[in-house]
């Protein structure tokens, strides 16, 4: 028994997956059992905490007259898109000013100025200069992704082993030949690492964005609950946000494995 207690204890130790399952099943009906309690119970206000058929309900009627379905879809097109643009520069920008001076020199103090700016102080500027519709959106989640994703695939690429390219040249590789067949597959689980953890940063701009000038989206379907004190709305916003980061979390790391098996 204590064998296999030290065998789920022990630092980096693989366990079965059903374990893994169960215990994350378990976590998960503690939390909501707690919820139960707390609400069911009269612990909390209604006010306060909404019980889970509340919340429920109001999922039904947000499906029921289509406002779920149309401010899901428009935070979606607005992160998908901010993000797939803010990836598509950050990683090579990344990768070449990680591994080149040059570049470092000529990125780096504007991206570690940037990168301390709050999003939310640059969101009247940015109505003033493309508006109030989705560009808008798009643009501070490509401002609060970009420079964040640049530093840290930077760092990625940074800390490949010299070894491993020293090798690769008196093994009589060219330069293009270890920048494409070297140095760019060491970085690649790193740099889809820091994908995965910048999209959860993008659900939070979105939320920002969302707060101001907005007449869609889960950001606005929050505040404009709000305002009304429908705290189940609340939640199911909150729910179905969480619930879209955990797919497009589980979905990143489907792909990591997919792409880059020698990263597994």
């Amino acid at each position: 028994m204590a064998s296999l207690l030290d065998a789920y204890v022990s630092p980096k130790k693989e366990i079965p997956r059903q374990a893994y399952a169960g215990v994350s099943t378990v976590a998960v009906a503690v939390v909501i059992a707690l919820w139960c309690v707390l609400s069911y119970g009269g612990f909390v206000r209604s006010d306060f905490l909404p019980t889970p058929h509340d919340v429920a309900m109001a999922a039904i009627n947000g499906l029921n007259d289509g406002s779920l379905l149309i401010n899901t879809g428009a935070s979606l097109t607005e992160i998908i898109s901010g993000f797939i643009i803010a990836s598509v520069f950050a990683v090579p920008l990344g990768i070449l000013m990680g591994s080149f001076k040059i570049v470092e020199a000529a990125l780096e103090p504007v991206t570690n100025f940037v990168r301390y700016l709050p999003v939310s102080a640059l969101i009247p500027l940015l109505i003033l200069w493309v508006g109030i519709d989705i560009e808008e959106k798009i643009s501070v989640i490509f401002i609060g992704t970009f420079f964040q994703q640049l530093i840290m695939i930077a760092d990625v690429s940074r800390g490949v082993s010299q070894d491993l390219l020293d090798v690769s040249y008196t093994l009589g590789a060219g330069r293009r030949t270890v920048v494409w067949r070297v140095l760019i597959p060491a970085t690649l689980p790193g740099v889809m690492d820091t994908l995965r953890v910048t999209l959860g940063w993008a659900w939070t701009y979105l939320v920002v964005a969302e707060l101001v000038a907005a007449n869609k989206g889960l950001g606005y379907f929050i505040l404009n609950s709000m305002r009304g004190l429908f705290t189940d709305q609340i939640f199911l916003g909150i729910i179905v946000i969480g619930l879209l980061g955990l797919i497009s979390d589980q979905g990143f790391k489907l792909l990591r494995n997919r792409l880059l098996p020698w990263a597994v």
